[in-house]
C-alpha cells in the first residue's frame, strides 16, 4: 500500500510522484485535496493550458458513458507523450469504481490519473480498492493540525520578510483551520497587509483578519446544531453589529461539523455509546455546551454529517474566492443547515 503521510507529502512530490501513474486523494479538508492534487498535476510536466494533455472531468461526466474513464486514461495522446486525467468530485460510484479495480490490477496505464475525492470513510469502496494496489498512491488530507498551520504561517509570512510574534501567532492559530486554501488566502491577506514592516503584531491580525474574542460563534453555531432559526438569526446580527466577519461563523461551524463528524464515526465504528465519545474527544468541548453536542450526536445521521460538513467546506472556499460575497455565501448556508437541522 502506498498511503503518503501529510508529513511525506512534499518529499514525495520531489521524490516520489514519478513511481505513480494513478493518484487518489481524498479527505474532508476540500481546499488541501485540490492543493496537492495541483502539485502533484504540476510535477508531472503536463502543460495545463493544452487540451489534448490535460483533460479535466467530473465524476458526474462518468454516469452516462461508464467506460469513458478507461478509455481516456488508456488512449494515446494526439501529439504523442503522456495525458493527465484529472477526475473531480468522486466518491464511490460504480463507474468509477469498476475503473479504477482494472487500472489498479493491469499494468501501468498509458497515461497519468489523479483522482479528488471527498471525504471517504475507512472501508468505502475507492479505499478498498486504491489502499492495498501497489499502483496507486494514496494521499489523505484531513485538516491541520498546529504544525502544519505554523509551517503554513511561516512559509507564507516568509515570503514576505515577516516574522510573527508569538501572541499575533496564537491569535491567528485561532482563526485558522477547516480548510487549507482559506487558511492559505487569510495568510496572504495579512501578509499583504504588513508589506513593508518586520514584525506582525496581535493587533495587525486583530485589524485584518477580525477579532472574534468578542463576539464568540459558539451562539450561531448552538442555533444551528438545535434547528433554532430565531436564534441563529439573533447570533448573526450580534457579529454584524460587531464588525466580526461572518466567515468566522462559518469556519467555526466547519469545525463543530467536522469534530462531530469524526465522533459519529467512532460511535458507530466501536459501538460507544454518547456519553463515552464525550468523555474522549468531546472532552474539551464546554459544559454548558455539551447537552447541545450530546443531542446533535444522537439526532444526526453519520451520512447527513459528512453531507453538511461538504457544504460548509465548498461554502468557506466559494467566501473566500468571491470575499464580496462573503455574507450571502456564509448566511444562507448556515440557514440551510439550520433548517435540515430543524428536521
Amino acid at each position: 500500500m502506498a498511503e503518503i503521510k501529510s508529513h511525506e507529502f512534499d518529499r514525495f512530490v520531489e521524490k516520489g510522484a514519478e513511481l505513480y501513474k494513478i493518484f487518489v486523494i481524498y479527505g474532508p479538508d476540500r481546499g488541501l485535496v485540490s492543493e496537492r492534487a495541483s502539485m502533484i498535476a504540476a510535477r508531472t510536466g503536463v502543460p495545463k493550458d493544452d487540451p489534448f494533455a490535460m483533460l479535466k472531468l467530473d465524476v458526474s461526466d462518468l454516469q452516462g458513458d461508464p467506460g469513458r474513464l478507461l478509455d481516456e486514461v488508456n488512449s494515446l495522446g494526439l501529439f504523442g507523450g503522456s495525458k493527465l486525467v484529472w477526475l473531480r468530485g468522486a466518491a464511490n460510484e460504480k463507474p468509477l469504481l469498476d475503473a479504477v479495480q482494472i487500472l489498479a490490477a493491469g499494468p501501468p496505464p498509458a497515461n497519468i490519473l489523479i483522482i479528488e475525492a471527498g471525504d471517504l470513510k475507512k472501508g468505502s469502496g475507492l479505499r478498498k480498492i486504491a489502499e492495498p494496489a501497489r499502483a496507486v498512491a494514496v494521499v489523505p488530507c484531513y485538516a491541520d493540525d498546529v504544525r502544519a498551520l505554523n509551517n503554513l504561517i511561516d512559509s507564507e509570512l516568509g515570503n514576505e520578510n515577516l516574522r510573527i510574534s508569538t501572541p499575533a501567532r496564537q491569535k491567528l492559530l485561532d482563526l485558522l483551520g477547516g480548510d487549507r486554501v482559506a487558511s492559505r488566502n487569510e495568510v496572504r491577506k495579512l501578509a499583504l497587509y504588513c508589506r513593508g514592516r518586520s514584525v506582525v503584531e496581535e493587533e495587525h491580525v486583530s485589524e485584518i483578519i477580525g477579532d472574534a474574542s468578542s463576539v464568540s460563534a459558539d451562539e450561531a453555531v448552538d442555533a444551528i446544531l438545535s434547528g433554532d432559526l430565531p436564534g441563529l438569526h439573533r447570533a448573526i446580527q450580534k457579529v454584524l453589529s460587531s464588525k466580526t466577519p461572518v466567515f468566522l461563523v462559518l469556519q467555526s461551524c466547519l469545525k463543530q461539523f467536522q469534530l462531530l463528524d469524526l465522533m459519529k464515526a467512532e460511535m458507530e465504528e466501536k459501538k460507544l455509546p454518547v456519553a463515552q465519545v464525550m468523555m474522549t474527544l468531546g472532552r474539551h468541548i464546554h459544559f454548558k455546551r455539551k447537552p447541545i453536542m450530546e443531542k446533535a450526536l444522537r439526532t444526526w445521521s453519520a451520512p447527513a454529517l459528512s453531507r453538511e460538513t461538504e457544504r460548509l467546506q465548498a461554502a468557506v472556499l466559494l467566501s473566500r474566492q468571491k470575499q464580496s460575497l462573503e455574507p450571502s455565501i456564509a448566511f444562507q448556508t448556515l440557514m440551510a443547515i439550520t433548517i435540515q437541522s430543524s428536521r
